[in-house]
């Protein structure tokens, strides 16, 4: 069994931060080596985190030539996953791959296809699931308090598109002209921690909007998911001052809050507005119209949800465990992704199953 893995790193951009963090966190793991396009990013990135400077490549091939590793880290866009994947499977390396998993259900499919001929593990990295207010809430969920689910309501909040004027600089300057952007970006991580915690819908049926005049996609929009008897609704926006009061830095950023609200057959159970900067506590009100704190505080911790995640990758290496989110699990969090935009453009409900 093995407990010790070399990992190669596939796109040092913004986001790989929170990957390489994580990595270097995790006892049984060596950050082996750094692949990027750009070198100065993968200079820049080398430097943060020790990688010497042979260790550092432009091309996955090169990398998979040199580097004796055990696992392909990709941090980069969707459209590259394809290739990206298929090269690392037919050189026997399990994968980690960025959400959005595919940029077509048919490129996802073939993905999943290519890991399962090759004999090789993937898991897509969705992290909100380890976020610790989904954790904690999936923990009371799984104690009942609330009886039996009857109405979801999930809300997601940012005032973050309406302030990306040409002028300012984005850490993900690419937003501004993405055809579909909410829904596209975010959606594969609320779908997915809708699965997490209340299993995957039957149907949806979707609203989408756009606000800000410096995007092209969309950045509001509402879904509502019916499963077998409860129903419920996401009402998503980057375009609202809702709840932002206070949380807005002078460097643009998406800092959103969240908020949950479970009406059951004995109660209400609600995860109250929580983000990377605000604290949320988890209640439970009962028929009578009592208010019982069952988890005082939780907050949106992005660095510890690397962790988490991939701790539980490597755990699974380890013991042949199924990953929670592997690439056939995400077919149908990707499912849902485009059934969203599907039905906002026909008017009309789509089957998930």
């Amino acid at each position: 069994m093995r407990k010790n893995w070399k990992v190669g790193l596939v796109g040092t951009g913004f986001w790989s931060s929170n990957h390489l963090q994580a990595w270097s966190r995790i006892p049984s793991v060596e950050i082996t080596a750094l692949c990027d396009r750009i070198p100065e990013k993968l200079v820049d990135k080398a430097k943060q985190f020790g990688i010497v400077e042979d260790r550092l490549f432009t091309s996955l091939e090169e990398m998979l030539e040199k580097t004796d590793i055990d696992i392909v880290d990709i941090v980069t866009g969707p459209e590259t996953h394809l290739r990206l994947i298929t090269i690392a499977a037919k050189a026997g390396k399990h994968i980690m791959c960025q959400k959005p998993f595919a940029p077509s259900l048919s490129e996802a499919s073939a993905i999943v296809r290519v890991v399962r001929e090759h004999g090789v593990r993937l898991m897509v990295t969705e992290n909100w699931r380890w976020l610790q207010p989904y954790q904690a809430l999936k923990n009371v969920l799984d104690k009942g308090v609330m009886g039996k689910v009857r109405a979801v309501r999930f809300h997601h909040k940012s005032l973050y598109t309406p302030r990306m004027s040409p002028d300012v600089e984005l850490p993900q300057p690419f937003f501004r002209t993405m055809p579909q952007l909410l829904f596209y970006e975010m959606g594969p991580h609320w779908f997915d921690t809708w699965r997490f915690l209340f299993g995957t819908p039957k149907r949806l049926y979707a609203e989408l909007g756009r606000i800000s005049p410096y995007i092209v996609g969309e950045d509001t929009g509402v879904v509502m998911l019916s499963h077998e008897d409860f129903y419920g609704h996401m009402d998503m926006s980057w375009a609202t001052g809702e709840e932002v009061e206070g949380l807005l830095a002078e460097e643009i950023r998406n800092e959103w809050v969240e908020q949950m609200v479970i009406d059951g057959d004995r109660g209400t159970v609600t995860l109250h507005g929580t983000g990377k900067f605000k604290e949320g506590r988890i209640t439970f009100t009962d028929l009578t119209g009592v208010e019982q704190v069952l988890v005082p505080s939780t907050l949106a911790d992005t660095p510890e949800s690397h962790f988490r995640l991939q701790s539980h990758f490597i755990h699974c290496l380890n013991t042949g465990e199924p990953f929670q989110t592997d690439g056939e699990q995400n077919l149908v969090t990707l499912k849902m992704v485009f059934a969203t935009y599907q039905s906002a453009e026909e008017h009309r409900p789509v089957e998930i199953y």
